[in-house]
């Protein structure tokens, strides 16, 4: 920007424009144009939660009319369109029935196992929920695969993926199965010795996607160099493990989640 001469002899800047300010009739300035923030619903929220909450604390027995009316007014929704988005997501292949049939069968199951949830355990019920009705869909879609198999050709049932689905199942299981471990570390071990090698097997599940050499040797040369320990106590560890595992896993197939030292969810 130049500067200008005036006959004092200083120098001066020329003060820069303004813009015009536009006005509507009513004299107010004119708002610039620009995108209308989107008004976006929130299906499942801490007010469902709470629906829920309360919904539970009812007795069916002296107070279902209103547990109704909680119901059809603050959850039905949320079940419905959280149903509708697993579905969609996961893309269950193997159910016959027309989608609005199998999203209306997991609202379902989600009603009758509504009493099981708690939040005094910390759990956000969206979370607990779309669990449920994630593993009640790969249950089911796995039990159909079994059954599909025994009455159709292998070319056709190629045609059909179902890898992901099982990738999904057994991903949710691995992860309920070291919250499990990490929660009962020092109900399994007593010594400190065994609490330390556990606790670093369960450091390298919670990390299984960022191991590359995931195999048996790899491992325990991993867990020697957390903790310093001999291979003969890290076995002794691995071998408790191992059989929890069984036990952890038939839980999972049966009930869809692991129910172990859950009994208050389940009652």
């Amino acid at each position: 920007m130049e500067s200008l001469k005036t006959n004092s002899g200083r120098m001066t800047v020329p003060k820069k424009k303004v813009k015009e300010v536009k006005l509507t009739k009513a004299g107010v300035p004119k708002k610039k144009p620009g995108r209308k923030p989107k008004n976006k619903r929130v299906y499942f929220d801490l007010d469902v939660q709470d629906a829920i909450v309360r919904y539970n604390d009812l007795s069916p027995e002296t107070h279902q009319s209103a547990r109704n009316k909680i119901y059809q007014e603050e959850i039905h929704y949320a079940f419905d369109k959280l149903c509708e988005n697993i579905i969609n997501t996961f893309k269950f292949t193997y159910f016959d029935d027309p989608f609005e049939d199998v999203k209306n069968e997991v609202v379902s199951f989600l009603v009758m196992n509504i009493h099981k949830y708690d939040h005094t355990y910390g759990s956000k019920a969206f979370s607990y929920f779309s669990v449920v009705a994630k593993n009640y869909l790969i249950l089911h879609n796995n039990t159909n695969y079994k059954k599909y198999c025994t009455h159709t050709g292998v070319d056709v049932l190629n045609q059909k993926p179902t890898q992901a689905s099982k990738a999904d199942y057994y991903s949710e299981f691995t992860d309920q199965m070291v919250e499990y471990f990490e929660d009962n570390i020092s109900t399994l071990f007593k010594s400190q010795r065994d609490i330390d090698v556990a606790y670093a097997i369960v450091e390298l599940m919670k990390r299984r996607h960022d191991i590359e050499n995931f195999n048996k040797k790899a491992l325990y040369v991993l867990i020697r160099e957390m903790t310093n320990i001999d291979t003969s106590y890290i076995t002794k560890v691995v071998n408790v493990f191992k059989k929890e595992y069984k036990t952890l896993l038939t839980d999972f197939d049966v009930h869809g989640m692991i129910t172990k030292n859950k009994n208050k969810f389940f009652d």
